[in-house]
């Protein structure tokens, strides 16, 4: 009796709304906004309306007996049309704005039955959790009963049906997303079955009104969490990948940086942190971070050349993966200067350089260096460089 299904199903379809709210307003001409909002409001308002707590205070403050129940039925059948609708803007194709109509038509008429079936109709005795077997042998609200219901089972199959065509012919966020939905709508017809099969048992005599009780607003519960997440992944899954990815690759970097540190530290190279930043905020932190230290390293001629073909070269025995060898060159190329700058020497030319002293490989690319990372991490090129150069006693490569 204390629906706290209902009230936690409303909740999080509210915050499915919630989380639409700026999309709808950026897009106020958008029919597919529009149907998404209403569907996610139209939920809410069936499992808030549904609440025995609720449909207590609807009876009582109207003074109508049982009038929670036609305002109950009228909200879920036109959510049952507008998950339709929903679907049938989000596809597109010829003919969309007829079908969305016939559906909106279709079902108002419903509406509007249900509202006659339950002034003609008797049901003086307050029912807030069993109505729908209670007064299953009523006339003329037995009709509004089995109408609802039947609707409510039409436009789920319609719905699911629907979706898993669509999700035969796509791939991706879009199909995990439309496939979600087809298991919630699935799901979601358990809610009309389970109570047309607790009425059809009540006219045989039989009493099974825990199928209306408990298993209708599980079975309606779920697959609205289902459906509204459905919707959601298409448009949040992408998003979520994008930080994920970043996030990744900040963590990758991270042995690049502390390899850095010493250079940032001591010459001031490192930008402030962002708080509260998304992953995306942290990685170009890193990123901008790592390339200064790199630029400030090159600008003061402390790359060596001879260290990265040594590197390179000693890379490539190991491996004939040759995005590994300069990465792993690189890395080699990296901490001797790192340790050079540290020492205050400058690398003197070697014979045969271009007598500035540089002799400089190409330098990397961003997209170069979380694998210079990777390879710092694999190989501890930090902490076991042994090479030595002229005036430069250990300062190693890979």
């Amino acid at each position: 009796m204390s629906g706290l299904i209902n009230y936690v199903s409303c909740g999080v379809l509210w915050l499915g709304l919630g989380a639409k709210m700026p999309d709808l307003i950026r897009h106020r001409r958008d029919p597919f906004l529009y149907a998404l909002s209403a569907t996610l409001a139209l939920g809410a308002v069936c499992f808030l309306l549904g609440a025995p707590p609720t449909v207590g205070a609807i009876n009582r403050l109207s003074g109508i007996p049982n009038l929670a129940a036609p305002l109950t039925y009228a909200a879920i059948t036109t959510y049952s049309a507008s998950s339709m609708v929903l679907v049938v803007y989000w596809r597109g194709g010829p003919n969309v704005r007829r079908m969305a109509r016939c559906w909106m038509t279709g079902y108002a008429v419903v509406v509007v039955a249900l509202a006659a079936l339950f002034a003609l109709g008797d049901a003086p005795k307050e029912r807030r959790t069993d109505f729908d077997t209670y007064y299953s042998t009523t006339p003329y609200t037995t009709e509004m009963i089995v109408l609802y219901l039947v609707a409510h089972l039409i436009a789920v199959i319609a719905t699911a049906t629907a979706t898993l065509r669509w999700a035969r012919d796509v791939h991706g966020w879009l199909r995990a997303g439309l496939l979600t939905m087809a298991v919630g709508t699935t799901i979601g017809t358990g809610y009309s079955i389970s109570k047309l099969v607790a009425v059809v048992a009540y006219w045989c005599g039989r009493d099974w009104s825990a199928l209306v009780t408990q298993v209708a607003p599980a079975a309606a519960g779920l697959g609205a969490l289902l459906f509204v997440t459905g919707t959601l992944i298409p448009l949040a899954g992408p998003r979520l990948a994008a930080w994920v990815l970043s996030w990744r690759i900040y963590v990758r970097l991270r042995p690049l940086e502390g390899e850095l540190d010493d250079v940032l530290t001591r010459r001031n190279l490192r930008v402030p942190r962002p708080s509260w930043a998304s992953p995306a905020a942290l990685l170009m932190w890193r990123q901008t971070s790592i390339l200064n230290a790199l630029g400030h390293l090159d600008a003061a001629a402390l790359f060596d050349h001879d260290v990265y073909e040594d590197a390179h070269e000693a890379a490539l025995l190991r491996s004939a993966d040759s995005e590994q060898a300069r990465a792993a060159a690189w890395a080699a190329v990296i901490a001797a200067a790192v340790r050079v700058e540290r020492s205050g020497q400058r690398v003197l030319a070697p014979a045969g350089g271009d007598g500035d002293g540089r002799m400089l490989p190409e330098s990397p690319e961003p997209a170069a260096l979380v694998h210079i990372s990777d390879a710092l991490a694999a190989s501890g090129a930090a902490m076991a460089a042994r090479i030595t150069r002229r005036g430069v006693h250990d300062v190693g490569y890979l």
